[in-house]
């Protein structure tokens, strides 16, 4: 395949060569914006434009300070990088975006605008100007500076195993070991490194909470629930409909899970299961080993991709070609994996910390899922128009688990291997499901109610008893219990960050139903939802992918059997 290596627009109002090392490079440019007079609609749409670009622009060369600082969180300079983008940039465009914003709402051409064309755009423009005070830019720099520091404390996380340092990626997989007693002592070593750090998190969390719970009052609302449901224009549902979501995967899925667990149980024969026999094969069979080193990941996914539908494969081919991956893991890389689109060049960047595991084929084709969004997304108009609802940035990403499993035999030449891997995939999308859960729960009591450490420890058991694992004893790791919650990054970096997870493993799951029974035109349909980036409504988007956007208890109930029926096909 002939590979087209994009090439960045050529720009109508950001000078081309600028170097972004002061504020003043780039005041002047907000200047012209805020005193631009504007005398039709065709100047609006043009100052529209110009302020798209402008905002691609910073959002770019953010983009590449953030994931440098993430591949060697050892290296100070570019930590400086990003912490002088976070402390000396966006404190100063704040102000401006809000006059920008105002300057639009109350042009006298706005109606003469495409008002289908640009009513979601608009909707967002009139909650951003809603919410927005000067007295929390301040607030917003602190808040993303200490944010920062939990990449950094997990950063520098490692155990000894028979005489070899180890990232917790790294160990995590000897968790698959068959020897019961290897796996305990790796678990030990684990939870006993993280609890290193026990203090260290919650003092960071009771920070980021007060200065959240600040911004929210500044803004007029009663706590930071409240204020991230506007501030992450959650116009969709609201926390009632998140409560009944629970409830749903309470009722519906955990049952369901606990099975899971208990065959598992029983099939290992033991009398009683603990946290670290969760991974091990119960056959008694290796690890799952789906490809070795960044390459051959890389290489394996482009025909994975390529198979399902050429597109995609190109689009993972491009970002290959110009060395948007960073896949391994490796020793001072913050962990974690993600996508992060760049806006203006339109060819995004994935980051990982791949070690060889099923898990690492999976978070492949996810963060490749969300790449083909952004593809599919890069010619919208305005750079507000790419920039999707998690909801649906997360339907992209989880969709692609499903429909790539049928080609995964280019990871696995064994029928058996791959057969396990599958059966692995369907078991983990209803398993994500009480995770989801937990986790947006225990955000909503964190936000809505004064609590100590402690009685934030007491509250995640409580939780993890209605939505967590029924299965595992957790005699003798009682504190590792209490503090699993720390483990998720998103609590601390990207707050009310995770429920869609869940609403998109639902749409997920109805969509690759519907590639079973309409194929190829439910891809079609995929790519025509994606392309509409964020100029529709989350419903919208979901409908013309041909699903309900939908976490009623009977939806769960629906697709968790067919995800039963799947289950019970390939067994």
């Amino acid at each position: 395949m002939e590979i087209r290596i994009p090439t960045r627009p050529k720009r109508k109002f950001v000078p081309e060569n600028i170097s972004i090392d002061s504020w003043d490079k780039i005041k002047s440019l907000f200047e012209n914006l805020v005193d631009r007079k504007l005398s039709s609609v065709e100047d609006l749409e043009k100052w529209m434009l110009d302020r798209s670009e402008l905002e691609a622009v910073l959002e770019e060369d953010m983009a590449w300070r953030y994931i440098k600082m993430n591949i060697d969180t050892t290296n100070k300079d570019l930590a400086k990088s990003f912490h002088f983008w976070i402390k000396e940039i966006s404190p100063n465009t704040a102000p401006y975006s809000n006059k920008l914003n105002v300057k639009l709402i109350e042009s006298k051409y706005l109606k003469k605008l495409d008002q289908e064309k640009y009513r979601i755009y608009l909707r967002s423009i009139n909650n951003k100007i809603k919410i927005f005070r000067e007295e929390n830019i301040p607030l917003f720099t602190k808040m993303e500076v200490k944010q920062q520091e939990y990449g950094s404390i997990s950063a520098k996380m490692s155990i000894e195993v028979d005489g070899e340092k180890l990232t917790m990626q790294q160990a995590a997989q000897l968790l698959k070991n068959t020897d019961r007693s290897k796996r305990e002592e790796v678990y030990n070593k684990i939870s006993s490194r993280r609890l290193q750090d026990e203090k260290a998190l919650d003092n960071l969390y009771d920070e980021l909470i007060a200065l959240r719970q600040e911004i929210a009052k500044n803004a007029g609302f009663e706590n930071y629930r409240d204020y991230m449901f506007s501030a992450m224009g959650r116009f969709d549902y609201t926390p009632q409909d998140c409560f009944n979501f629970h409830e749903a995967i309470a009722k519906e899925i955990v049952p369901i899970t606990s099975s899971f667990h208990q065959k598992r149980k029983e099939k290992l024969g033991y009398n009683i299961y603990k946290a670290w026999d969760t991974s091990v094969d119960v056959d008694g069979l290796s690890p799952l080993k789906p490809f070795n080193g960044g390459k051959e990941l890389t290489d394996l996914s482009i025909e994975c991709f390529n198979r399902l539908r050429p597109y995609f494969g190109e689009c993972l081919s491009t970002m290959k070609a110009m060395k948007h991956l960073d896949l391994e893991s490796k020793s001072g890389k913050a962990p974690g994996g993600f996508m992060y689109p760049l806006y203006e060049i339109g060819v995004p960047f994935i980051y990982m910390n791949a070690v060889g595991s099923q898990r690492d084929l999976v978070t492949m084709v996810h963060e490749g899922g969300h790449a083909v969004h952004s593809f599919l997304s890069r010619d919208l108009s305005l750079t507000e128009f790419k920039s999707t609802p998690s909801e649906v940035a997360e339907l992209a990403s989880m969709s692609m688990e499903l429909f790539s499993m049928d080609n995964w035999d280019v990871f696995y030449s064994d029928d058996n291997e791959l057969k396990r891997a599958k059966l692995d995939q369907l078991e983990k999308a209803l398993q994500t499901l009480p995770w989801v859960a937990a986790i947006d729960k225990f955000q909503h009591w964190i936000y809505t109610n004064k609590h100590t450490a402690q009685q934030r420890k007491e509250k995640w058991l409580e939780i993890d008893s209605e939505l967590g694992d029924q299965i595992i004893d957790w005699n003798g790791q009682e504190n590792t219990h209490a503090n699993l919650w720390q483990k998720q990054l998103h609590l601390y970096e990207v707050p009310f960050y995770y429920i869609e997870y869940g609403m998109a493993q639902l749409g997920a799951i109805a969509m690759w139903r519907s590639y079973k029974k309409i194929g190829e035109k439910a891809l079609d349909n995929y790519m025509s939802a994606l392309k509409l980036g964020y100029t529709k409504s989350i419903s919208e988007i979901y409908q013309k992918a041909g699903i309900k956007f939908d976490f009623s208890a009977s939806y769960v109930k629906e697709l968790a059997n067919f995800i039963k029926d799947e289950l019970e096909e390939l067994n």
